[in-house]
């Protein structure tokens, strides 16, 4: 097994939708986000095909309605078969374009991994049909939430009442289950600890959640507290985490797909 695939199956294969319509971002990358699924949204399928040779084990879903005729979409797309710094990538159609013919082309002659989603009409079907797949093709790996790093925005906060205090802190990454972060003073947390009405702030986002100290560790001079949240947690809450974890990814992957 190469070192990507073993990779990809301790934390998962990222997700690309190229050139995806408004309807299949709305409801079927959302839901996905929301299943704690990598993913991406693309709009340059030349800067793509340059990030794929960087994450060779992606998954990539295209709208063969966008941006080229079909023709040429099947030349692009054999060729990322074919390369060998793509030959890895598992693509799949997602589109509106509602066809036997060029179903059958795809799925039967092409014979493409993620098969052929049709997203004009039942979009819960496109989404479960997508879903579907990836379970199929073990896209999360053993990694069950999705993280993103925080320590260099200035807008992931963390306020927390302390002692009598208020407690004013940096977040330094965040899944739906925890968050890590420093706080001012490094004050001394027993493990274990509930702390209540703690106060988490990423971008314009303002959630209120309560939760354990797992442990602590030291960087340098700052105490790094990590903190899980309690099962009391708003399912609200936890949809804010996911779409913001998503935006987060994405602005960082847009360094590379629109730059």
């Amino acid at each position: 097994m190469s070192e990507t695939a073993n990779n990809s199956d301790l934390v998962g294969r990222k997700i690309f939708f190229l050139y995806p319509t408004a309807s299949v971002q709305n409801r079927i990358i959302t839901e996905l986000v929301q299943q704690e699924y990598e993913v991406y949204v693309a709009k340059n399928k030349d800067k793509l095909k340059k990030v794929l040779k960087t994450y060779p084990d992606s998954i990539i879903f295209i709208d063969i309605n966008e941006h080229m005729p079909e023709n040429e979409w099947d030349i692009w797309i054999t060729g990322l078969m074919e390369a060998s710094d793509t030959k890895d990538v598992s693509i799949g159609i997602v589109t509106p374009v509602d066809d036997e013919k060029i179903k059958n082309k795809y799925t039967t002659a092409i014979k493409l991994p993620c098969g052929y989603t049709v997203s004009k009409f039942d979009m819960e079907k496109a989404t479960t049909h997508i879903l579907t797949i990836l379970q199929e093709i073990n896209a999360k790996g053993r990694r069950k939430y999705i993280r993103a790093t925080t320590e260099k925005e200035t807008n992931t906060t963390i306020n927390l009442p302390l002692n009598g205090n208020f407690i004013n802190g940096q977040i330094r990454d965040v899944s739906v289950v925890g968050i890590s972060c420093t706080l001012t003073g490094n004050p001394s947390i027993a493990k274990n600890a509930l702390l209540k009405d703690i106060q988490i702030k990423l971008q314009t986002n303002l959630l209120k959640v309560e939760g354990i100290v797992f442990g602590t560790r030291t960087e340098g001079v700052d105490t790094v507290y990590v903190i899980l949240f309690t099962q009391r947690i708003d399912p609200e809450a936890r949809i804010k985490i996911r779409k913001y974890i998503q935006q987060n990814l994405q602005s960082k992957m847009d360094f590379d797909l629109n730059g």
